[in-house]
């Protein structure tokens, strides 16, 4: 009794577990061996759907896109220029040149009167040559030639040979001490007698622009002749102020 109470016991306590493990083993190894077999053996017992789906080629791929078509010919247009369509050389020499003939101009017709005698016939003088009158002549016509409407633009250099009175201008004293020099440009209309007419400031130093114009208004000129007349002058003065007194 104490011994079969014991869990360590001599082997007399035997359990069943181990032949219900076989048992279990052998019927799950039994139904998944079934499970294998039938799909191979009954093809048709798999659905539909996944036997399309597998056995279904995938669709072919998009074809290319036609090519672009082929760009157009170019026709050529052929340039005449308007020096090639006169005379030109033969490309080729010709065997027979043929000489073309020209008939003479019909003599100039005279001036003379048929059937008057002593008066000369037609030739160059006639009738005049024949009455001792001599050849004709054409009367000359004097067109005289169209006056000036304004001021000729003259340039400075060829004014400044045609000064006849000369006023040196008097250097500013403030711009002396302040050591300014330089040079005026002024334009000036002069008049059909050679005085200063209208005299303005064009460029220089300011304190230069005075002395110069004062100066500038007593010069005198000769007066410009234009196809034999004199006329009134557009052109400009430069005047140039010198620190060393020149």
């Amino acid at each position: 009794m104490f011994e079969d109470s014991m869990l360590e016991s001599g082997g007399k306590i035997k359990s069943k577990s181990r032949y219900w493990m076989v048992a279990t083993f052998s019927f799950w190894a039994v139904v998944l061996t079934i499970l294998i077999l039938i799909p191979l053996l009954y093809p048709e017992a798999l659905p539909k759907n996944s036997l399309t789906a597998s056995l279904t080629a995938p669709p072919p791929p998009p074809p290319p896109p036609p090519p672009p078509p082929p760009p157009q010919a170019i026709k050529p247009i052929p340039i005449v220029s308007e020096i090639d369509q006169g005379l030109h050389a033969p490309t080729k020499i010709p065997k027979d040149i043929k000489m073309i003939k020209e008939d003479a101009a019909p003599p100039p017709a005279g001036v003379g009167v048929a059937g008057m005698s002593g008066m000369g016939s037609g030739s160059s003088n006639g009738v005049f040559g024949g009455m001792g009158l001599g050849t004709a002549t054409t009367p000359k016509i004097n067109v005289a030639p169209p006056k000036p409407t304004g001021p000729a633009r003259i340039s400075g250099g060829v004014i400044a040979g045609m000064r006849t009175t000369f006023v040196q201008p008097a250097y500013p004293p403030i711009a002396r001490a302040a050591h300014v020099g330089g040079t005026v440009v002024l334009h000036a209309i002069i008049s059909k007698n050679g005085t200063i007419e209208s005299l303005s400031a064009i460029s220089g130093p300011d304190m230069l622009k005075g002395a110069a114009t004062d100066a500038v208004r007593q010069w005198r000129y000769k007066p410009y002749l234009l196809n034999g007349e004199p006329t009134e002058v557009d052109t400009t003065i430069t005047v140039n102020f010198n620190l060393n007194g020149s």
